[in-house]
């Protein structure tokens, strides 16, 4: 990210966690444009995650794990975000009849997130636990069609996410809000 430099340094023996999130977009090449802005004037940064699985089981590193990267609210500084290339919502994120998450997350792709997962998990001496950004952001907003009903601000990885399978393999406890 052309910001990383201002991001908050850490000790990574901090990071205890990792939320998997999806980017809710349609490619890894949009995920990159709305990576790159910058949404904190402050600090003059933007919301983004470390890791980026596409697909095809293309894994990018967009922040090194000895920053903070900005994924989620209240839990960025023990964290790493890892994002899986999804359309999740998209292009109707916050309407009411488009809350429902259907894509798969293909093999390749969960291939790569397994391995990803380990070899952070040999990395990083405090990593201990897992978990779903939908996890950790259980906040509601009205919905921009109907403002009357209330929707999830966030959902993902979603209910297509295979978590026992990842269980299986990562070496991680799976954690929610209440463990934390």
């Amino acid at each position: 990210m052309p910001y990383t430099q201002r991001l908050e340094s850490r000790c990574i023996d901090d990071i205890s966690l990792v939320v998997i999130h999806c980017t809710e977009l349609p490619d890894l090449a949009m995920a990159r444009l709305w990576g790159e802005k910058v949404v904190y004037p402050a600090t003059q940064t933007g919301n983004s995650g470390h890791f980026y699985v596409d697909r095809d089981g293309a894994v990018e590193e967009w922040v090194p794990v000895n920053r903070v990267a900005h994924h989620v609210r209240g839990f960025n500084p023990q964290s790493i975000g890892i994002e899986l290339v999804n359309r999740g919502r998209y292009p109707n994120w916050f309407k009411s009849t488009q809350q429902q998450m259907t894509e798969p997350y293909p093999y390749l792709q969960l291939q790569a997130l397994t391995a990803l997962l380990n070899r952070l998990v040999d990395q990083l001496p405090g990593l201990k636990g897992i978990t779903g950004h939908e996890d950790l952001d259980p906040g509601l907003l009205p919905s921009e069609d109907r403002p009357d009903i209330m929707i999830r601000r966030k959902l993902d990885p979603g209910p297509c996410f295979p978590w026992s399978k990842i269980m299986d393999n990562a070496g991680l406890r799976r954690l929610t809000v209440k463990d934390l």
